[in-house]
């Protein structure tokens, strides 16, 4: 769930997903689907690279959104805070993804001889992690 539609768009479009679809949704099959009443929304679908997985976003227009507490939760809060993507050069990607507004977590680190790792939150707080593959 989303405020900002186009700038999370912009940001994964950035981080190499396609933008498969986007359009209005309401009617009682989502509110049923979702266990929410008097839905409207805005959903967008954006495909990985591979085109083997899907992230959709979403806006409410109705009923008004709810926001988390803290907005900024740290990595140990439970419930799903992130998602990771291999890419092939983390300096590259975090580069292009900070003139979408994003900033590193913490630092790019190495992981032994197989990984260099990073959790970069973007628009909206959204922390996604990146891993280079090396060798």
């Amino acid at each position: 769930m989303v405020d900002d539609l186009e700038a999370v768009i912009a940001f994964f479009v950035e981080l190499g997903m396609e933008l498969e679809g986007k359009g209005p949704i309401e009617g009682r099959w989502v509110e049923r689907v979702i266990g929410v009443d008097g839905v409207r929304q805005d959903v967008a679908m954006l495909r990985v690279p591979d085109g083997h997985g899907r992230i959709e976003l979403a806006k409410f227009h109705t009923p008004t959104a709810i926001n988390p507490e803290p907005q900024n939760a740290p990595a140990n809060t439970l419930g799903i805070r992130r998602i990771m993507f291999a890419v092939d050069d983390i300096e590259d990607v975090v580069a292009r993804l900070r003139a979408h507004g994003a900033e590193l977590v913490g630092e790019i680190a190495q992981f032994e001889d197989s990984y260099r790792l990073c959790y970069i939150r973007g628009p909206e707080g959204i922390i996604v992690g990146l891993a280079e593959q090396l060798g």
